[in-house]
């Protein structure tokens, strides 16, 4: 899908989530801010696209992974498939929810605010926004030079030896 600025989208309306009563089952987000729009990267869509063409239903309100027999997908199958994508790329000990930790941490060194983070990440609570934030390394001397750059804008130098 493409908005209005160009870029590529998707409409998140549906999780899959498993209950010791219901068992898997395909239902609306936990909360209301779970259903949301959502852009991404464009250097992705080729990509997503691929995989929703092979791997998911067809049609706006397919799942976007399904089983073998095009079924809900169920966490073990889902486990052996992203342990064999593991292994064909060289990658260990990564798990899939570490993509969601990922990109809002990439969101947050890009400039996102919390409440854009939130939104994407389709959050409620300002609480659970901030779990998925991790300082980055050596982005705390990359704040403090932007801020120091920023003072030594506006600062006045000082008038003579004693600054006066």
């Amino acid at each position: 899908m493409t908005s209005t600025w160009g870029g590529p989208y998707r409409l998140v309306r549906r999780a899959c989530a498993k209950t010791p009563t219901d068992g898997l089952t395909v239902k609306a987000p936990k909360s209301a801010a779970g259903v949301r729009t959502v852009a991404f990267p464009a250097s992705l869509a080729e990509e997503l696209a691929n995989h929703l063409a092979e791997y998911a239903d067809a049609g706006r309100t397919g799942l976007v992974f399904v089983g073998a027999r095009g079924g809900v997908l169920r966490r073990n199958d889902f486990r052996r498939i992203w342990l064999r994508a593991l292994a064909a790329t060289g990658l260990d000990d990564v798990h899939f929810h570490d993509l969601r930790h990922t990109g809002n941490t990439l969101a947050a060194t890009g400039g996102a605010s919390t409440r854009e983070l939130m939104h994407r990440m389709g959050h409620s609570s300002v609480r659970v926004a901030l779990i998925y934030q991790h300082l980055v390394n050596g982005r705390d001397h990359v704040i403090a030079d932007y801020v120091d750059g920023q003072i030594r804008k506006v600062k006045r130098p000082p008038h003579g030896p004693s600054g006066t």
